[in-house]
């Protein structure tokens, strides 16, 4: 465990017991649908959990409304959600995923763990704009496609994270081509060569 994360987060010994009670509901409903890859359970603590509340480092005044998209496992969404709620705020978080299977885990996990979620089993492009103050996805689209969501679902003084891989500057620049945004790149110290991509000020080249 990163303890110096866990310290840096100011994330109590509850609000960490409550994680790694999730961890074991996620372990559990992998061996029943595909929420992450089997062969990342012997990590899923480093690698999925500390992996998504280092976005929680990025926000630290809560928003009224955070979206998450492809919420898939949980994966940055209940996370944050956890973090969020044993700080005491009261940010709406919005999960969505159009795979009702994991839609109905993440419901579940929400229930379980006491956490107050929004779950939408929809695609994000058929919602109507959610005004959120903070839009996350975490290896759902490419960067150019993920600006896409963003602009139609962010508050107009709204930021985007997405956590990416080596190759996000390549996807960079191929959303420069279609998007102008300003531009924060977080390194990633649990991924060598990954990157948290903090955008803000969206909107379509030509505007």
């Amino acid at each position: 465990m990163d303890q110096q994360l866990w310290q840096a987060l100011g994330t109590s010994a509850g609000g960490i017991a409550q994680l790694q009670a999730f961890a074991a509901l996620v372990e559990k409903w992998t061996q029943r649908i595909n929420l992450i890859a089997k062969s990342t359970l012997p990590d899923l603590w480093a690698r999925h959990i500390e992996d998504s509340a280092r976005l929680a480092l990025l926000v630290p005044d809560a928003p009224a409304i955070w979206a998450d998209f492809g919420a898939g496992g949980g994966f940055p969404g209940i996370v944050v959600a956890a973090i969020l709620a044993d700080r005491g705020a009261e940010t709406r978080m919005i999960l969505v995923e159009s795979d009702q299977r994991k839609a109905t885990f993440l419901r579940e996990a929400g229930r379980q763990l006491g956490l107050r979620l929004d779950v939408r089993a929809e695609r994000a492009e058929s919602l109507a704009p959610l005004g959120a103050g903070i839009v996350s996805a975490r290896a759902l689209a490419p960067l150019d496609q993920l600006c896409a969501l963003a602009h139609r679902h962010l508050a107009p003084a709204g930021r985007a994270l997405f956590p990416k891989g080596e190759s996000h500057a390549a996807e960079c620049s191929a959303a420069a081509k279609i998007w102008r945004f300003d531009l924060e790149t977080h390194d990633d110290p649990g991924h060598k060569g990954a990157a948290i991509l903090e955008l803000r000020n969206l909107t379509r080249a030509g505007d």
